[in-house]
């Protein structure tokens, strides 16, 4: 307990990770995992002492294929990276047996998630980016003129919808139909799927696969960099292909991606209570109020931030991107000065610089409620006051309340102040009766710095000889 009351949660605070997706899970839904009947199963243990884990799993699946509009599924991946690896090896398997080997060219908009690349890189193909209009949709032009150039060789096109943008592609169906139109397969990316549960399904409007995050759409707790699940859902055509196990006969006959042939079975139960408990009508409400919460966040802050993105309504999907390049340009603050200032305010930061540079990506998620969101916004718009006080020259730029969070409660204790800006406005810039003081545990650390110089905690090798 006392390592988690050194950091900002989800049952304290929002974490408007965008594409990410952080709801707030019901204890209801975690309990199952702590019962050693699911708890100790191990991976390969027979048929006769896995009929539970079995059933949950058959109707898990039957659940996802219904809600994503497909017609099988695999649970296997552990990842959505690694579903994205099972359904284009899936995809190179489907032209492989049409006599059609040669098809590698994978076509992935600028506006796709971004494993996407890199997932397609793994399966051997060719990534070919197609380019997007200045209000974030799929540049139809370009995409056409790639389908020709690319025709011969064309593979799959990887579309994230609603795309990473934060909105939804208008011409998703006539995208899809191009790429069928050149032989070409349809891989809609599932990260955003939590503005579709209950609304679309990817398998209805020319998906031929996709992957999903239990994750994220299905409440499996994420945080820290698992545990993951990211089934891949197909197209009967495709159904063949999926990955299979060779202790696991019932599966189809492809290659694992996996050593577990049900991957993380053990925290399946999860998305199983949350689905069962939510319903079909509780889906689709859920998907509404993240898609109202993230168009609430974004009417009240696009005033102070410009939103980036919105559709030909002038709505985002279940999440928005701020722009702050042009208040960096006039002032100086960044986006790190703001993600770091907002932990002094009680917040977990955005998405930072995805999935264009300068940039802040938010997305509430329904879990949140109308005074969380109302709450944030007042941090976002003090935020923009103190950067107009930077811009102004009252508060210089390489020292103001901004570069110098977060300020930890021993960085207050000193004898001398000598900072611009007071303790107050250090530590309680918007008043202590705000919200619940949560003091950060370091204050900032150079977030590049530490990417390129990994430093191993764990003993040496010789310590396990």
């Amino acid at each position: 307990r006392e390592l988690a009351d050194k950091d900002v949660a989800l049952d304290r605070s929002m974490i408007p990770l965008g594409s990410c997706t952080m709801k707030l899970n019901a204890a209801a839904e975690m309990e199952p995992i702590t019962w050693p009947e699911f708890a100790r199963l191990h991976p390969f243990a027979p048929v006769s002492d896995t009929r539970g884990i079995r059933e949950l799993i058959d109707q898990l699946g039957a659940w996802l294929t219904q809600l994503s509009g497909y017609d099988a599924v695999s649970l296997q991946p552990n990842a959505g990276s690694q579903g994205e690896y099972a359904g284009l090896s899936a995809i190179h398997a489907y032209h492989a047996s049409r006599g059609e080997p040669h098809r590698d060219v994978c076509l992935i908009p600028s506006s796709a998630h971004g494993t996407n690349a890199a997932s397609a890189a793994l399966a051997g193909m060719r990534v070919v980016v197609v380019g997007c209009r200045n209000n974030g949709d799929v540049d139809l032009d370009d995409l056409r003129g790639k389908l020709a150039e690319h025709a011969d060789r064309l593979s799959t096109l990887m579309v994230t919808y609603p795309s990473t943008h934060g909105v939804y592609e208008h011409d998703i169906a006539e995208i899809c139909a191009a790429v069928h139109d050149a032989g070409g397969q349809v891989y809609v990316d599932g990260a955003n799927l939590n503005a579709l549960i209950g609304l679309a399904r990817p398998g209805k409007f020319g998906g031929d696969i996709s992957h999903l995050n239990l994750h994220k759409t299905f409440c499996i707790p994420h945080g820290g960099g698992g545990p993951g699940v990211g089934p891949v859902v197909a197209r009967a055509h495709l159904a063949p292909f999926l990955p299979g196990h060779p202790y696991a006969p019932e599966l189809p006959t492809a290659r694992p991606v996996a050593s577990a042939p049900y991957g993380s079975a053990s925290i399946l139960p999860i998305s199983w209570a949350y689905i069962r408990m939510m319903g079909a009508h509780g889906l689709r409400a859920a998907s509404l109020a993240a898609i109202a919460a993230a168009n609430y966040l974004a009417r009240r802050l696009d005033e102070y931030y410009p939103v980036l993105y919105t559709g030909s309504n002038g709505m985002v999907a279940h999440e928005c991107i701020l722009d702050l390049r042009p208040l960096t340009k006039a002032s100086g603050v960044t986006v790190d000065d703001v993600a770091k200032r907002l932990a002094d305010y009680g917040f977990h930061a955005p998405t930072m610089s995805f999935p264009v540079a300068g940039t802040l990506m938010v997305e509430p998620t329904e879990s949140e409620s109308l005074a969380e969101l109302d709450a944030f916004c007042e941090a976002m718009i003090a935020i923009r006051a103190e950067i107009d006080n930077v811009a102004a020259g009252r508060w210089p730029v390489d020292d103001n309340p901004l570069r110098g969070a977060p300020h930890t409660a021993a960085s207050l204790l000193v004898d001398k102040w000598e900072h611009p800006y007071t303790r107050e406005q250090a530590a309680y810039p918007l008043g202590r009766d705000f919200r619940p003081k949560v003091w950060p545990p370091v204050r900032r650390v150079d977030n590049a710095y530490g990417d390129r110089h990994l430093v191993c905690s764990c003993p040496p090798v010789q310590a396990y000889v």
